[in-house]
């Protein structure tokens, strides 16, 4: 009878083992999905008052938002939140990515409209186009921090270097640009640069500071550690919004007349490529990992992406209304509880404790 207790042993330390492993498995699946993290787009639809979410791993639409006009918009790095600016109510509208909901409201300038998250997501810079200044917004609590920052008239958009502590502003009546030191909060100098310009970027090591100038169909390049311009290069016409690559090789320029993107080799400082997009195009995006490029056509109502290997449009997407500016943020989902990292552990403990006596249990003989 001896061989038929070592023989129930070890069906016993086997099953023991598969049920371990089944646990594992199953702990995995369930933690999985709070541990990935793709990325969605968060589109600005000026023509409905809404914000659409976007899946850009399919480009379907996760959620529509009701945000009353919305004009411009920015992720706070991590993804938790999204700012949107609402030009003619005077306020800034906060979304919680996790539940695509409005979950509160902060009272700006006059006028807001473009807007940039400091890189360790403490604080906003918003654009007060009707009172030539800058608020800052306090992330932690959504209130907002200090008094105004005077910049040039008319301000436009604001860019904040991802490194270092400047922001950046276009002043779009008096065609200056505004630099901040982000430490004080004061205006450091400001630079002339080309007329009427729209928005702005800055690369993300924070060399480049990149200027739309839709009066004159150019883009001013500021070098930052001068803080001058040291080219100003002929794109499409009617520039009106710029993006860096993460790379920093290429600058993405969306031309509103022509209905193209200028893509600007910023080593030599021209346009490398020009790609043909939708009907009015306005705001342009690049995803975090830098393989594609998002437009916003808003006479359209679409989205162009073009693939950033090629310069070419890869995917129309269509069901906007009005789509005038775009970010981007990951999918944030919730921390796995407490019931799923047991059930992980406990699966990992059977599956060694029947793996350590598996090893010392011959199977029977025949």
């Amino acid at each position: 009878m001896g061989w038929l207790a070592k023989a129930s042993t070890f069906s016993l330390q086997f099953s023991l083992q598969r049920s371990g492993r089944a646990l594992v498995l199953l702990a995995c699946l369930l933690i999985a999905p709070s541990i990935a993290k793709a990325e969605k787009a968060y589109v600005v639809n000026g023509g409905n008052d809404t914000v659409s979410v976007v899946d850009t791993a399919n480009n379907s639409t996760l959620a529509t938002i009701a945000v009353a006009s919305p004009t411009r918009i920015a992720s706070i790095p991590g993804g938790s939140k999204v700012y949107i600016s609402r030009a003619t109510a005077g306020v800034v509208s906060v979304i919680d990515t996790t539940t695509e909901t409005v979950v509160r409201t902060v009272n700006v300038g006059v006028d807001p409209r473009g807007l940039s998250i400091t890189p360790d997501a403490s604080r906003a810079y918003v654009v007060n186009n009707g009172s030539n200044s800058i608020s800052v917004i306090d992330t932690a609590t959504d209130t907002v921090s200090g008094a105004p920052i005077a910049v040039g008239s008319g301000p436009s958009d604001v860019a904040v270097a991802a490194v270092g502590s400047r922001a950046y502003v276009s002043n779009q009546n008096d065609n200056t640009v505004s630099i901040i030191d982000t430490s004080s909060n004061t205006v450091l100098t400001t630079l002339s640069v080309g007329t009427t310009h729209t928005r702005i970027a800055v690369s993300r090591n924070g060399l480049r500071v990149y200027v739309a100038n839709q009066g004159n169909n150019t883009v001013s390049v500021i070098d930052t550690t001068t803080n001058t311009v040291i080219a100003a290069v002929s794109v499409g016409n009617s520039p009106r919004s710029t993006a860096v690559t993460p790379d920093g090789t290429k600058v993405y320029v969306v031309n509103g007349i022509s209905n193209t993107v200028s893509v600007i080799d910023t080593g030599s400082n021209t346009v490398a490529s020009t790609v043909s997009v939708g009907n009015g195009p306005r705001g342009v995006g690049v995803t975090s990992d830098g393989l594609k490029a998002y437009v916003t056509n808003s006479v359209g109502n679409s989205l162009s992406v073009i693939n950033t290997s090629t310069d070419t449009v890869s995917a129309t997407v269509t069901g906007f209304s009005g789509p005038v500016a775009i970010a981007f943020a990951p999918f944030v989902t919730p921390v796995p509880t407490l019931g799923q990292w047991a059930l992980l552990v406990l699966g990992l403990l059977l599956g060694a404790v029947a793996v350590a006596r598996l090893g010392r249990v011959r199977p029977p003989l025949a």
